[in-house]
Parts: C-alpha cells; sequence; structure tokens
C-alpha cells in the first residue's frame, strides 16, 4: 500500500514538474525597464491646502553627472538618500517639503511641494523651503517658474477683486476644470519674483485627482516655454531666408540669358553656394522646430485633459493659450517650411542648369566628333594618295635596279633586249608592288588592337 501512494506522489509531482506554468521562460533583456517606464514619474497625491513650487532650466550641454552633483549638495544637506547614478527621476520626502526632479530629454524639473499653514494664497512659497544658495548654485539659468496654490472653495473669498490681489493686481483668466470639480484662476503674468501663479480651488477633488491637476498645470506651463524657444530662432532665421529667396529668383532668372559655358559655371557656382546654406539653416534649426511640433501636440493634450467650462466674464485657459501660442507655432512651421521649400527649388533650377550644361556639353562633342570624321576623311583620301606615290615609287627604283642588271650583264657579252625587258618588268613590278602593299596592309588590320 505504501509503494502504491509513493508512486502516485511520485506522478503527482512529475506533474507539476511539466505543467506549463513551471516551464522556465527568456524575456527580452529590455522587457522589464520598458514595462517599468509606465509608472515612472508618477503624479503626486497632494491634500487641501497644498503649495507647490516649480521650475525648469534647460540642458543644453549640462551632462547628467554635474546635475547630479548639485542634487547631492540638496541631498548633504538635509542628510538624505542620495539619487541613483543614472537615475531620470528622484522623489524624496526632505521633512519640511517633498522634492521632485524629472531629467526629460532637453529640460530638467525641480518640483517643491508643501503643505499649506493659512488660507492667505500666496502668503508664502514652497520655494521659501529651500536654501537660498543651493538655489543660486543652480547648473543652468531657469527658463519657467511657477507657483501653485490649491485651497478650498471654502477658504477662497469668491470677491473677483479680492482674487486679484493674490495676483498683484492683475487682471484674472479662469475657468472650471475637471467636469467642475474644480476652479482654475491664474493671471498668467510674471509675478514680482519671475514665477507665474495659479490658483486651484478644490470644490470636490480627492488628493490623486489634485495631483494629476496640479501636475498637467505644471507640464503646460513648462511645454509652453519649451515651444516659444523657437520663435527667436525663427524670427532670427526670417531675414536671411527672404534674402536668399530673393537671391535665388534672380539667379534663375538669368538662366535664360546664358551665353556660354563659363557664365553657367558661374552661375552654378551660385546655386551649390545657396544650397550650401540653406542645408545649413535646415540643420540647425530642424530639431527645434520638431520638438516644438511635439510639444505644441503636448499642450493641446493637457488642455483636452482639464475638460474646461467657462467662468461667467472671464477667458478661459484654453483660449488664453491656443490664441497665444497658435502664432508662434505656426511661426517656426512656416520657416521650417519655407526652409524645405526654397531647398527644393534650389535643387530643380540647379538640376536645370545642370540639363542647360549637359546640352551644350553634348552639343560641342557632337562637334568634335563631326571634325574627327572629317579629318579621318582626309587622313584616308591623303593615306590612298601615298599608298599611289609609295607604290610608283617603288616601281621607279625596282625597275632602276633591274635596268643596272640588265646592264652589266649587256656588258658582259650577253645579247639581251634591254627595252623589250624592261617594258615587261615595269607593269609585272608595278603589280608586284601593288599586291605586296596591299597584303601588308590587310596583316596589319588583322593584329589583335588593330
Amino acid at each position: 500500500m505504501q509503494d502504491v501512494e509513493k508512486e502516485l506522489m511520485a506522478e503527482a509531482e512529475l506533474a507539476q514538474d511539466s505543467s506549463p506554468w513551471h516551464t522556465p521562460l527568456s524575456f527580452h533583456a529590455e522587457r522589464d525597464r520598458l514595462f517599468n517606464e509606465l509608472h515612472t514619474r508618477p503624479f503626486p497625491v497632494l491634500p487641501t491646502p497644498a503649495r507647490l513650487s516649480q521650475f525648469a532650466i534647460v540642458h543644453e550641454d549640462l551632462s547628467p553627472e554635474v546635475e547630479r552633483q548639485h542634487l547631492l549638495l540638496l541631498c548633504d544637506h538635509y542628510s538624505t538618500l542620495h539619487p541613483p547614478e543614472g537615475a531620470s527621476c528622484y522623489y524624496q520626502d526632505f521633512g519640511s517639503f517633498e522634492f521632485r526632479w524629472e531629467r526629460h530629454a532637453e529640460f530638467s524639473t525641480y518640483t517643491f511641494l508643501t503643505t499649506a499653514d493659512d488660507n492667505q494664497p500666496f502668503s508664502t512659497q514652497a520655494l521659501d523651503r529651500v536654501p537660498p544658495a543651493w538655489l543660486q548654485g543652480l547648473p543652468r539659468q531657469i527658463l519657467s517658474g511657477i507657483h501653485i496654490e490649491i485651497q478650498s472653495s471654502t477658504e477662497v473669498p469668491e470677491d473677483r477683486e479680492l482674487l486679484r490681489q493674490s495676483f498683484e493686481g492683475q487682471r484674472l483668466m479662469s475657468s472650471q476644470v475637471l467636469d467642475r470639480q474644480a476652479e482654475l484662476w491664474t493671471s498668467y503674468r510674471l509675478q514680482k519674483d519671475g514665477f507665474v501663479r495659479f490658483l486651484v480651488r478644490n470644490k470636490g477633488m480627492n488628493p490623486c485627482q489634485t495631483g494629476r491637476l496640479a501636475r498637467t498645470v505644471l507640464e503646460l506651463e513648462t511645454y509652453r516655454m519649451m515651444l516659444l524657444l523657437g520663435l527667436p530662432l525663427a524670427k532670427k532665421l526670417t531675414p536671411d531666408l527672404r534674402q536668399m529667396e530673393e537671391q535665388l529668383v534672380k539667379i534663375t532668372g538669368q538662366i535664360n540669358r546664358l551665353e556660354d559655358l563659363e557664365d553657367e559655371r558661374r552661375v552654378l557656382a551660385q546655386l551649390s553656394d545657396l544650397a550650401a546654406r540653406t542645408e545649413q539653416m535646415l540643420i540647425s534649426s530642424k530639431y527645434r522646430f520638431d520638438a516644438g511640433a511635439a510639444y505644441y501636440a503636448l499642450i493641446k493634450s493637457r488642455l483636452e485633459e482639464l475638460r474646461e467650462s467657462e467662468q461667467r466674464g472671464l477667458m478661459t485657459l484654453s483660449e488664453f493659450l491656443k490664441r497665444r501660442i497658435s502664432p508662434a507655432y505656426r511661426t517656426g512651421e512656416a520657416v521650417s517650411k519655407n526652409l524645405e521649400d526654397l531647398a527644393e527649388r534650389i535643387d530643380r533650377s540647379s538640376e536645370m542648369l545642370r540639363t542647360r550644361v549637359n546640352l551644350q556639353i553634348e552639343a560641342q562633342n557632337q562637334k568634335l566628333l563631326h571634325s574627327m570624321d572629317e579629318r579621318s576623311h582626309r587622313q584616308l583620301r591623303l593615306q590612298q594618295a601615298v599608298e599611289g606615290l609609295s607604290v610608283a615609287a617603288i616601281t621607279y627604283y625596282s625597275v632602276g635596279l633591274f635596268k643596272y642588271l640588265l646592264d652589266a650583264l649587256a656588258a658582259h657579252g650577253m645579247d639581251i633586249p634591254k627595252a623589250g625587258v624592261l617594258g615587261v618588268a615595269v607593269p609585272a613590278v608595278l603589280m608586284g608592288s601593288w599586291l605586296g602593299l596591299r597584303a601588308l596592309k590587310r596583316s596589319l588590320s588583322d593584329e589583335p588592337g588593330a
């Protein structure tokens, strides 16, 4: 009986080992990293009331290690854990505030979060709790900066004039967001500290929803400034682009008035120089304009996430941003498209000029071949004349030698009719000479490479 039980247990273990759930699988080397990308840079969970401050710096030539070393100074000041080497984000509670650092492709964001200890909007900032010396030592200048104040709807006054005092008396814009669960207020102007202010009146959001809304607003401001980086470049390129277009018009107008090959080479050199300048401008601006297109798409996506509705008598955030950002984006888009069109037109003009040059070169080659054909014909006729003279000369000298032979024989007493013999010899020698030259000519033409 015990043997039967052992046999059944062994079979069960064997069946369990052969189950597909226990079959070892091989995963892609990047699987874990790619899967965990879904969970990187999570939104903060924010209570109400809360205060946030965020600024962004553009990398340019800033290496990750230099930026990390500056982060270590803040960590050491508060005796907290260091960010790991190669990390692209770092979240840490520093006691008096929570710190969030994220490194993106072109920029890095530094976010500071605290709870609000009073109901007076913007009476203090989360950034006030950061050591000033550390802020002054940032490795790059700040591109965008934003303060967000989150208060409950019962703590924020309804009077708009009182709200304006929180924005240094500037004109306000506002909207209901997230299906009227919150109100968003801002003047969208720089305050005295160089930051933009946003006030959120929480009318029913939980901490997760509050965190997602705050992150959306933060991203809107950062992406907006990154998009606008392309505007100065577009304005800088516009005068040069207009000048190059005028130059192309002048060069193209000269093509039909060219007189010789030298003029065509000169104009082709001008087109080549213009093409090189255009290509250089394309290469130097393409990344910036392509990045602007990506940021523009992200801004539209974030505005849709807000699900805004109007506040009576006030402009919404979407209306304001689309009205202000779209022209800047369209300007860069137009400059980029004009550069590409200019490059294509230069290529077409160059191809047209090259075709003209090739046609003229072909015509010259035809003339040269015709001249060579005439020269060959003359050489053939001359060669035939020389061959006739050669036959006559050979015959003359051969008959002369034969006459000397007959004279010698006659001197030794032989009676030879010289006139008759010479008369017969002349046509024989003439025919022999002609046949001999013809055979020589045929043998030379049959040789390889002849």
